[in-house]
């Protein structure tokens, strides 16, 4: 498995991450420690996990992600072989259990965070830790358009550097990043470390997938590109909307079916069911499964660094590493761009 290096972090990541949002509610801990011990053994070093995990989020289940992750890494003795990392909720008046509902991004929140996912973990350190999003107003999760009316008190982003600061110096955390950022945001942040000498973000976890594809247009390329900020890319495959087994069977089992509709409903709109309508016929008219069209995708495009993948089967796993061996062709690229014209970011 290839390697990179993330962003100014000098962490030494593999090319796909396994992310873990699936263990504790669709994979007991039994199917999660299998999942990280194949995912290890085909190269992959490099382990996305959250405070608020499993989805969907739940006071009954949350932190058991990184519960399942902490046993198999006593079990495993693996700890110094493996980037871990992990997220922070930003505020949420909805996620009432999560840090007693007081989760925002300022000092005690942020140790309170840090210190008990370090627990969960079985770990004295994170590698990477990250921002889950943003303490102030921007739209995320579907919203696609910035409102003035929304804005809300929230944490100043040097607030929140030093405080990352403060237990990067306690070697409670290694390097950090953010998560459903904007190219503002992210200059923000760069800027601020710059004046105050704080730690500098070495990544940036955003959705990407051929049904959003809004990171190559809203100035984050470059500026991510310029100032050495990694992409991690997640949802590659559209919560199981890009492998086509939803445009098979719209019954098919998954998180769209079982889960609430109101969960994701950006994967439910019309313009996305013809889009991967569309993307579905373009693999299978070129010898290649949808899953392997979404993540062939993902993987060859020059500004991600490293892409999540998560499976609720091992069978789903393989298939996901292994299509990171197809290589498109110029004329499969032209057809997607094509289709991606047509249909510009149905699930952003």
């Amino acid at each position: 498995m290839e390697k990179t290096v993330l962003g100014t972090s000098g962490l030494n990541v593999s090319k796909i991450c396994l992310g873990t949002m699936t263990f504790g509610e669709q994979n007991s801990e039994a199917e999660a420690h299998s999942q990280l011990d194949y995912a290890f053994e085909r190269g992959i070093n490099f382990i996305d996990t959250a405070e608020m995990y499993p989805v969907m989020p739940r006071a009954e289940t949350q932190g058991s992600t990184e519960r399942y992750i902490g046993t198999w890494l006593k079990k495993s003795g693996l700890r110094d072989k493996v980037v871990l990392a992990t997220k922070a909720a930003g505020p949420n008046p909805n996620l009432t259990w999560v840090r007693d509902g007081k989760q925002n991004l300022d000092a005690a929140s942020l140790r309170a965070a840090v210190d008990t996912s370090l627990q969960r973990l079985q770990t004295d350190h994170i590698d990477l830790y990250q921002l889950h999003w943003p303490s102030r107003n921007t739209p995320i999760f579907g919203n696609t358009v910035f409102n003035p009316e929304n804005e809300r008190d929230c944490v100043a982003i040097e607030d929140t550097l030093a405080a990352l600061g403060d237990l990067v110096k306690e070697g409670k955390i290694g390097a950090i990043g953010v998560s459903n950022e904007s190219s503002w945001g992210v200059s923000e942040f760069i800027k601020q470390a710059e004046l105050k000498g704080l730690p500098r973000i070495a990544s940036i976890q955003n959705l990407y997938n051929l049904t959003a594809r809004h990171y190559e247009t809203s100035l984050l390329d470059e500026t991510c590109f310029r100032e050495n900020v990694g992409l991690l890319a997640y949802s590659p495959l559209a919560f199981g909307q890009l492998t086509g087994k939803y445009h098979d069977d719209p019954k098919a089992h998954g998180r769209l079916t079982i889960f609430p509709p109101n969960w994701s409903p950006r994967y439910l709109r019309p313009s996305v069911l013809e889009a991967v309508a569309q993307y579905t016929r373009l693999a299978r008219e070129n010898g290649l499964t949808p899953t392997e069209l979404a993540l062939a995708w993902c993987y060859s495009r020059w500004f991600v660094a490293s892409t999540i993948i998560g499976a609720t089967t091992l069978a789903q796993l393989k298939d996901n590493i292994d299509a990171y061996d197809v290589k498109l062709s110029q004329d499969v690229i032209d057809q997607v761009n094509a289709i991606h014209a047509r249909i510009t970011n149905p699930g952003q």
